[in-house]
């Protein structure tokens, strides 16, 4: 078929039956669509039609019909020739990377929108598609709600790390969250969610509780910031901690176990991901006895954490079997992938400490949770400003699907 290329543009108050009307036209005239895209804002309809219509048909009388029945319903329509060789340019630009940004803000989120654009603009990425994955707000509550916005972009990044920074350059000035990552399938298929537990899953490091209540706690936070520090491999500074518990009873770990809160949007998260059928797993420094009581409570498959011996009520100061450090983190995410046939690409991990990270930059999405500074500088994705929840998010998921995940 060979025939004259036009774009034409439909807006205005979104009324039932347009569509209908239109492409009956279309079929009418035997108009062959190359493109076709709509978006509604407060009920105000912007369509667009890359339209070819044949020598057999006037384009004038073509556009004629299309234009009365849009104007009959109170639409306007504006029609621009396209010439062929602008056709074929558009055609072949389907081969660039496609990558996806998504913006959690709050406040004056057009501030915070204007300075995402601006950047990605600067490196060369243009605009495809805007949408909002966050829910409807009243006015009353956009001063402090979030609005989550995802961006699709095309064209190629020079230099990932220098878009990144930039990012988190105005995320830090203007208060928001961000995400860039390169649009694959699988970013649309992630399967496995591991945790990190303490100061990530939950809101305490469960040994700084341990320690208080031993009477040793500046001790321990002595041999952390020599961990932090470099002088001590988690490991060696991991076993010197649990020395300083012997003597603690046992049933001080439930306790604390019991003490301790899910950190904010967990809940949302995991019960989300439960309905769509992801797998997850805590993988931790932490305690395998606090692991397992979230495990019974949330529903969580695998658990892997470090287990301290016991004798008579009472802890020795020893650490039963291999300890979970930050390689060991990485190697537990890997053997549990392949446990259950899932790709590197799609798994997710999130944490906030240095020991993390091997397993952040090893998953197909590493999240840093509310992180120092050298582990969100390090990691690839970071959520500072709101809950857990956002990584669904940065999953494409929007509050609608959320929520008849949890109604479900």
């Amino acid at each position: 078929m060979s025939g004259e290329i036009v774009l034409v543009n439909v807006s205005g108050e979104d009324r039932p039956g347009l569509m209908a009307m239109l492409t009956s036209t279309l079929a009418e005239y035997q108009v062959r669509v190359l493109d076709v895209g709509q978006a509604v804002i407060h009920d105000e309809l912007n369509l667009g039609l890359l339209l070819q219509i044949s020598a057999d048909a006037p384009m004038s009388t073509v556009l004629g019909a299309l234009e009365a029945g849009a104007r009959d319903r109170g639409m306007a329509v504006r029609c621009t020739p396209i010439s062929t060789g602008d056709y074929h340019e558009w055609v072949a630009s389907q081969g660039k990377p496609r990558y996806i940004v998504t913006l959690l803000a709050a406040g004056d989120t057009g501030a915070q929108l204007a300075a995402v654009t601006a950047t990605v603009q600067q490196h060369g990425l243009n605009i495809d598609a805007i949408r909002r994955l966050s829910g409807r707000l009243p006015l009353a509550d956009h001063a402090a709600g979030r609005m989550t916005i995802e961006i699709s972009l095309r064209g190629a990044v020079g230099d990932a790390q220098h878009l990144k920074s930039e990012l988190m350059e105005a995320a830090e000035l203007l208060g928001f969250d961000f995400s860039v990552q390169r649009d694959t399938v699988f970013r649309r298929t992630r399967r496995l969610v591991a945790f990190d537990m303490d100061s990530t899953l939950i809101n305490a490091e469960v040994i700084d509780e341990l320690a208080k209540r031993h009477g040793v706690g500046d001790a321990v936070a002595a041999i952390t910031e020599r961990a932090m520090r470099g002088e001590l491999q988690f490991k060696d500074s991991f076993r010197a901690r649990a020395r300083l518990l012997q003597g603690l009873p046992e049933a001080s770990l439930r306790e604390v176990a019991e003490t301790v809160s899910l950190n904010e949007g967990a809940h949302r998260l995991l019960r989300s991901l439960q309905h769509f059928g992801f797998k997850t797993a805590i993988i931790s420094g932490g305690f395998q006895y606090v692991g397992e009581r979230l495990r019974s409570e949330l529903g969580i498959d695998y658990v892997y954490a470090n287990t301290l011996a016991t004798d008579a009520g009472v802890m020795t100061g020893e650490v039963m079997g291999e300890i979970v450090d930050a390689q060991r983190k990485a190697q537990l995410l890997a053997d549990i992938a392949a446990r259950e046939g899932i790709s590197a690409q799609q798994t997710i991990a999130i944490g906030d400490g240095a020991n993390d990270l091997p397993m952040l930059n090893a998953a197909g999405l590493g999240v840093a949770y509310h992180a120092k500074p050298v582990v969100k500088e390090t990691a690839s994705h970071a959520i500072s400003e709101f809950g857990l929840d956002s990584v669904l998010y940065l999953m494409g998921f929007s509050d609608r699907d959320i929520e008849e995940a949890l109604q479900g």
